[in-house]
């Protein structure tokens, strides 16, 4: 409801063929995925996609053409790497996805108690499960460099998933955690703006 698409009333030309989607996830972060299987999608459909220790769940953001002009600004290739969707998301792989969802504000917390007592510099600042519920991704910010290898060791055992750790900056941290601009309106970086342009240290600190 943030973000206006201009661009909803217009149809796709049959001429484009083009098979990769880009797909959304928690946090604004955008993937691409080959629809290997031509499968019928509109945009908001839920699918489950591969990643390379299971499967998630993604929303569709973008097909077509314009799908091959964001590849090339930026700098992505279309080669083998570039994984496959499976299905559209059914009802049972939705529940699933909510239960492993549920999971990530307890665990948050839970992380930030074993950080103090660890006494490690850093922030825990968002928590993402995979749909599968076998693997979560740690975002944290930190000012120097952190040795986290026993952080881990602990996060996997209390939790019995593999885990990823993965530093994030302040303005990459806003683009998660959202909130409201100066300007009264949500957050870009959290609604639409993808990439972040370099900023003055002076700019950075006003942020």
């Amino acid at each position: 409801m943030n973000v206006f698409d201009w661009l909803s009333h217009m149809g796709i030309p049959e001429v484009d063929n083009f098979d990769i989607v880009e797909v959304k996830f928690k946090g604004g972060r955008k993937e691409y995925y080959r629809n290997v299987d031509f499968l019928p999608l509109n945009t908001g459909d839920p699918v489950v996609v591969d990643v390379p220790s299971g499967h998630h769940i993604g929303y569709v953001s973008l097909q077509g053409e314009l799908v091959r002009l964001q590849m090339q600004k930026r700098k992505i290739r279309d080669d083998d790497q570039i994984l496959r969707i499976y299905r559209v998301a059914n009802q049972k792989d939705m529940e699933k996805w909510g239960e492993a969802q549920n999971r990530e504000i307890p665990t948050l917390y839970r992380c930030r108690q074993i950080v103090d007592e660890y006494g490690l510099k850093m922030k825990m600042s968002d928590i993402e499960y995979q749909a599968d519920n076998s693997k979560a991704t740690f975002y944290y910010s930190a000012d120097d460099r952190v040795d986290f290898r026993e952080l881990i060791k602990a996060l996997a055992g209390e939790f019995r998933i593999r885990v990823e750790m993965r530093q994030i900056s302040l303005r990459q941290e806003a683009g998660r955690l959202g909130g409201i601009g100066v300007c009264g309106r949500e957050l870009c970086c959290s609604t639409w703006l993808v990439d972040f342009k370099n900023v003055s240290t002076s700019a950075a600190r006003y942020q």
